[in-house]
This record gives structure tokens, sequence and C-alpha cells, in this order.
């Protein structure tokens, strides 16, 4: 079988442009997903605040039950038939932000879950309020070993984030497929996007450990 890379180099400003896209998606659905994962993780520590307690678990269940690439057809396709005609763009970020902050939610719920009792009790007894202590004492100690756990998310999302190419959205499963159609040379094509994710996620990788290791030398750990 012989193997013909020309138009993957022919067209490697497009593959690039669709890697900047594919991270710009995902680094607006990472922060989007923290920002979610965070306040419905608090939002689950307390079975007594029932409303909220009850709302974020159904958040979860329904995105953690549910295909993301059935999300983002709702978000781009099914928002207009209700007059909301949103960008391919903002419909990718948010789809998959939501369908991120379902799984970060757990992981800071298990995180600060994990850690003794014992200190929360203590920074109350000393007239230290609720959010304060989980602010200074709790969250910091959480945060070290919410790392690992968020660093397999965050590499699942940018794996993820081929599926918004379906959405019209130039990112780089879309920008390949464009070459494919040209020059019917999908395997060399696919393998070139395949390395390009790879090592966008090896970085991603590289980068987490840095961040466990920087908090772990503070004295979070």
């Amino acid at each position: 079988m012989d193997f013909d890379f020309s138009p993957v180099w022919q067209g490697w400003r497009e593959l690039a442009h669709g890697a900047l896209v594919t991270v710009e998606i995902t680094i607006g659905a990472i922060v989007l997903g923290c920002l979610v994962g965070l306040a419905v993780g608090l939002g689950r520590l307390d079975p007594k605040r029932r409303v909220i307690y009850a709302a974020c678990t159904a958040y979860v269940g329904f995105i953690r039950g549910t295909p993301l690439l059935v999300q983002l057809f709702i978000w781009f396709f099914g928002l207009p038939h209700f007059g909301i005609n949103l960008p391919a763009f903002f419909c990718g970020v948010v789809g998959m932000g939501m369908y991120s902050g379902a799984y970060v939610s757990e992981i800071v719920r298990g995180a600060i879950q994990s850690i003794d009792r014992g200190q929360m009790e203590a920074a109350r007894s000393l007239g230290m309020p609720y959010r304060v202590a989980m602010r200074e004492i709790v969250i910091p100690q959480a945060a070290i070993r919410m790392i690992p756990p968020l660093g397999n998310e965050f590499i699942a999302l940018i794996k993820n984030s081929s599926l918004v190419s379906l959405l019209t959205i130039a990112d780089l499963m879309h920008e390949g497929q464009k070459i494919i159609s040209t020059s019917y040379r999908s395997l060399e094509v696919y393998l070139a996007i395949a390395l390009i994710y790879f090592v966008l996620t090896n970085l991603t990788g590289l980068a987490l450990r840095g961040a466990e290791r920087r908090l772990a030398a503070g004295g979070l750990a």
C-alpha cells in the first residue's frame, strides 16, 4: 500500500488553523466546565438544602446519562425551534462546557469530602464562617487532589472536541475532512489528525503534572 502525505503538507495551514480552533473551543469549555463544576459540586455537598441539591443532582444525572453529541445537537439544532439561534462556536463551547461541568462537579465534591471533617469543625469552633473556612482551609487542600482527575477530564475534553465538527465549526477534524474531500487520502489525513491530537493531549498532561508539582511544593499537598 502506497502512502501519499502530500495533501497533508499542502493543507498544513488549514490543519494548523483547525488545531487552533480546537484549542480555543477546549479552553473555553474547560473554563466554563470548571466554573459550573465548582458551583454544582458545592451544591451537592449539603443535602439539607433540598432545592439546590435536587437541581444539581438532576443536572449531573441528565448530563452524565446522555451522549455529548446529542447535547451538542440540542444546543445547535434544538434551540432554533424556540426562536433561539446561537453561533455554532458558542454552541460548541457551551455544550462541551456544560457536559464537562457535570464530571468536574463530581471531582470537586469527591476531593472536598476527602478532607478530614475535623479541619472544618476546628475552623468553625474558632468563629470562622463556613464560606471563609471552605475558601481558606478546605478548598486549597482539596485542589491538589483534584489535579489528576481533572487532567483526565481535560484530556478527554480535547478528544471529544472532534464532535463539534458536526456543527460546521472549522476545528481540526472539520478541516481534515475538507482535505479528504478533495484529495481522497483519508488514511494519511486521519493519521496526521491523530498525531496532532496526541501532541495536544500530551502537552496538556505535562502542564497539569507541572501544576501538581508546584502546588505540592507550595505546601498544599
